[in-house]
């Protein structure tokens, strides 16, 4: 039985990293996949050849035990493993390609004897993660964006469209299926992109509550009142009691943000801030005296 030198097979070294491996095994199943080359036998064996190598070298525990036996190897036509040598028959099933099948009878030697007819579907590319920004407004309606990146080193930008749900936070991930990376066999991963909120000027998000300061006159907190408040979906009248006083907090129930793939939205919390008036007239100032000196 002929012995197969994987590491020769796959143009890298005995110390190989994971990597190494993986980007020989890339350039020359991108070289010999038989789409590549159409009705090329020499091809196609080749490509058999790479993926065999692939699948024992990819795997640590196989490459493991490849080794350990490789280095008593070279035995020519032993009809059978080394001494002391057990056959090994829970690997699953995995293909040489696009379902061209069959082991080598060098592998069956080291791994135990497989139905030939056994193919796995083709090998996934990588799944590719990026960041995304998204304003408050986008993630409180939804939205469509367009952007565009690489997702293959050396590659040229990608056009990509994405919708936004409504209610998506800060670290959220938007799958893009089959937008990664390829592989060989041409299956691409997929494209997961990473929420990134840009920070607002008047809203502070916390889950799907928002929280904002507003401004309110002192005779509006000292005698009660009405304001307009600032929401996402407009300016609305709130209610001020008398004797609001300053960093009280006032709750609008279901102006906050959406739920995600839920239904409902979260509360809108205003934080009163009193604007205290720098003009005054000397009628103005005498009233504020008298209200002090009355002990209210």
């Amino acid at each position: 039985m002929q012995y197969k030198d994987y590491y020769a097979i796959l143009g890298v070294s005995k110390d190989a990293t994971e990597k190494e491996i993986k980007q020989a095994y890339r350039r020359l199943a991108r070289k010999y996949h038989p789409d590549v080359n159409p009705g090329n036998k020499e091809a196609e064996e080749k490509f058999k050849e790479i993926s065999e190598a692939y699948e024992v070298l990819s795997d640590k525990e196989k490459r493991a035990k490849y080794d350990a036996f490789g280095s008593q190897a070279h035995w020519g036509t032993s009809a059978g493993a080394p001494g002391g040598w057990t056959t090994i028959d829970s690997l699953g099933d995995w293909d040489l390609g696009s379902g061209l099948g069959g082991f080598s009878d060098f592998f069956e030697m080291l791994f135990g004897p497989r139905a030939t007819t056994r193919t796995r579907q083709a090998a996934r590319g990588a799944d590719v993660q990026a960041p995304i920004e998204v304003t408050l407004e986008e993630a409180f309606e939804g939205a469509t964006k367009s952007f565009s990146i690489s997702v293959e080193p050396g590659q040229p930008p990608q056009r990509f469209e994405v919708k936004i749900p409504a209610g998506v936070k800060d670290g959220s991930k938007i799958r893009l299926a089959g937008k990664g990376a390829s592989s060989p066999t041409g299956q691409r991963g997929d494209l997961y992109l990473i929420v990134r909120m840009r920070p607002h000027p008047q809203f502070e998000r916390r889950g799907d509550d928002l929280y904002e300061d507003v401004s309110i006159p002192f005779h509006t907190a000292a005698l009660g009142g009405e304001v307009e408040v600032p929401t996402l979906k407009g300016r609305i009248t709130m209610k001020i009691p008398p004797g609001t006083q300053g960093g009280q907090v006032f709750r609008l129930a279901g102006q906050g943000m959406p739920r995600l793939n839920k239904q409902g939205r979260g509360d809108l919390y205003v934080r009163v801030q009193i604007s205290v008036p720098k003009n005054l007239t000397e009628r103005q100032k005498a009233l504020i005296k008298e209200l002090a000196t009355s002990g209210a």
